[in-house]
Formats: C-alpha cells, structure tokens, sequence
C-alpha cells in the first residue's frame, strides 16, 4: 500500500466516507416515513409526496455532476466539507416551509449537496486502500447508507409522533455535523496529490471525455450507467412506498414499519458486506450476474407474499440481492476511470443513475394505483433482467487496477 499524507490514513478515510454517506441514508429515510405527516400538514397529494423523494435525487445528479469536478480539482475532503454545510443549511430550511413549493425547494437544493457524497467518497477509499482490497473497502462506504437508514427506521417512530415531521428535519441535521467535524482532521489521500502534481489542471469537459476516450470505456460508462439506474430505481421504489403498503394492506403500525425496515436493511448490510468479499476473492461481474439474478427472483416470489410475518423477515433475503450490489460499484467506477476523473465518473454516472431511479417511487406509486401495489413490485423484478445483459455484453470484465492517469484525445 502506498504511504499516506500525514492527518490522512485508510481508517481517517473510510470514516470520512461512511459517515457522509449515513447522512444520506438517514435523511432519504426518515422522509419516506414522515411523507403521511407531510401529507397531512401541508395538503399534498400522493403524486406531489412521491416528487420530493423525486426531486431530491434530481438535485443530487446536478450536485454530484457539480461536485464530483470540484473534488478532482480542488480535492476530495475540502469538497467533500462543502457539500455537508450545504445539504445541513437546506435540511434545517425544511423544518419551516410553509408549503408544497418552498419544501420542494429546499429538498431539491439539500439533494444537491447530497449527491457529492457517494462519488468523492468513492473516490477517496480507491485512493486510500490498496487496489487488491477495493471491492470491501467500498462494500464498507455502501454499508454506511445502511447504518443511516438503520438508525432512522429505529429513531422515527420514537419521536414523530412527539416532535412531528418539522422536529425530524431537525434532527437530520445532527448526523450532517457529526460527518462535518470527522472531516476536519482527514487530509488528501497521496494518489489524489500526486495526480494534481503530475498532471495539467483539466476543464470539466476534460474529464467528461475521460469517460468515453474510447470504445471500450464508452461501453463500459453505458453498462455502469444503467446498472446504476436499476439500482436505483428498485432501492428507492421498494423503501419509499413499502412501509405505506405494510401499513395500508396488513395494518402495519409506523413501529412495525420501521421494524420491516430495520429487518431488510440487516439483509442490505450482510449482502453488501459479502458482495465486497466475493468481488475481491473472485471475478466481480460474476458476482454481479449471482446478485441480478437472485434480485429478479426474490423480487417475484416477495410479490406473492401475504403471510406478514414471513413477509417482515423474507425482506432480509430480497433486500440483499437487491441492494447487495451497490458493495461493487464504487471499486467497478474506481478501476475503470483515471484518477484525475475518478470522482467525476463516480458521481455523474451513479448520480444520473440516481435521477432515473427517483422515478422509482413515482412509477410505483403511480403502476399502484392503476393496478396493484402487487402487480408494481412484480414488473419491478423485469428491470433487473436489463442489469443481467448489462453485465454481460458492457461491463469491463477485468479489475483491481493500480492508480493511473489518463490521457485526452
């Protein structure tokens, strides 16, 4: 492993990027327990609550397009910095909105310092652990969502109901400080000073071309894109409107909800955590097809479930097929992209995956109410059958790469 910069160490780096990216875990969370408050309070139609979860994310692809180049440019953990002081400054504007429009704002604004999270992240654990060890040290970045939505599944239905819905956005504010002040004493990890040393200063469209210089890499930004959108767009459809569904058709109180929550994102954590493992044991895209296709099998047989007590604990299975993958795609972008676009490929491609799976919820929601809540999670399991040849004929089969640079033209 390469030495570090003093103040910048694997374990500085990695609690820099779990801590960020629990933010984001917990606050996407508790806003999908707390869209019937929201509902209630403010007169908001079921279309008008799925859009700020929708708008969240769209905020979040032109915060990670925005900074994921400022992080290759000016650096990982002062990027990083700026955008929890941005998404703390909106989430805290969202405990006073009056209204559909001003929330949504402020909800579009904080997904905008939001979606800097994952990539540079991302970006910092390729540059801080040595590349044979990528897949699990960006398996851990992943489990770092799920530990926010953990802790927001067990602290929602304690204080809704006592602080309310403005109360909660409040308290979203804490977990944005916590990650503030872990990064004040994070340094730059030595691949990203040695990049910026050995390398001209590149425009943003640069480092866009970095990402399609040729026909390979080309195919392979297509493949990560859509298997990222697929990631997306089942993570956010399933969590969104599943605590409403338990609620609405078995009678599920919020505690119970959150119990469900609690009880599939265990499922997240050990499918992560074992994705990571497998990925730097074997070959990863391999591991990729054993997920997709237990993603699209899980996701039939939970659709036909009706026993809620086999529903509540069946979640763990289908949660770790489904959201297991996201422990590959960190180190599948990081060995794919030069370090000088690293953190642009990462957040503009997982980000632009982040925006079409923000439709998630709104399809959902929408293929619900026509038809069935059942029939919309059973077309739900198609779209990963799109991730299976995306794996097979787009993604790069070859991985644990050493730093690089990169060049244009």
């Amino acid at each position: 492993m390469t030495s570090q910069q003093p103040g910048t160490t694997p374990a500085k780096a990695m609690l820099a990027a779990v801590s960020g990216y629990a933010m984001d875990g917990f606050d996407l969370l508790i806003l999908g327990f707390m869209l019937p408050a929201i509902s209630v309070s403010l007169a908001l139609d079921a279309s008008q609550a799925g859009s700020l979860v929708t708008w969240t994310l769209i905020g979040a692809v032109a915060g990670g397009i925005i900074f994921g180049h400022l992080s290759d440019r000016l650096g990982r953990i002062r990027v990083l910095t700026f955008t929890i002081l941005m998404f703390s400054l909106f989430t805290g504007l969202c405990a006073v909105a009056q209204g559909y429009w001003d929330l949504l704002i402020y909800r579009t604004l904080a997904g905008v310092g939001l979606g800097g999270e994952f990539g540079i992240g991302m970006a910092l654990i390729a540059e801080a652990w040595p590349a044979n060890k990528r897949n699990r040290a960006s398996a851990w970045v992943g489990i770092g969502w799920q530990l926010g939505v953990l802790l927001a599944a067990f602290i929602t239905p304690l204080l809704l109901d006592v602080i309310g819905w403005r109360g909660m956005f409040l308290v979203g504010l804490f977990p944005a400080l916590v990650s503030f002040f872990i990064r004040r004493g994070a340094g730059e990890p030595e691949g990203f000073t040695r990049a910026q040393k050995n390398t001209q200063t590149l425009s943003f469209s640069a480092r866009l071309k970095l990402l399609f210089r040729d026909a390979a890499t080309a195919k392979a930004s297509l493949g990560i894109l859509i298997l990222c959108s697929v990631q997306n767009f089942g993570y956010y459809g399933l969590m969104i409107w599943m605590p409403s569904y338990l609620s609405s058709s078995f009678g599920f109180t919020l505690t119970k909800s959150g119990l469900w929550t609690a009880v599939t994102v265990v499922g997240m954590i050990f499918g992560i955590w074992l994705f990571g493992m497998l990925a730097d044991r074997f070959a990863r895209w391999k591991i990729f097809l054993l997920y997709q296709f237990g993603a699209v099998i899980m996701v039939v047989i939970y659709a036909q479930l009706r026993d809620p007590t086999i529903m509540l604990f069946s979640g763990a299975v289908m949660g770790m097929f489904v959201n297991g993958m996201i422990g590959g795609y960190g180190a599948l972008i990081s060995d794919t992209y030069p370090v000088q676009a690293r953190a642009t490929a990462q957040n503009v491609l997982f980000n632009l995956g982040r925006g079409v799976g923000g439709f998630g919820p709104l399809v959902i929601g929408m293929l619900a109410s026509q038809l069935s809540f059942v029939a919309a999670i059973t077309l739900l399991a198609l779209i990963y059958l799109l991730d299976i040849v995306a794996t097979l004929f787009l993604l790069p089969k070859t991985q644990g790469s050493e730093d690089r640079l990169g060049a244009i033209g």
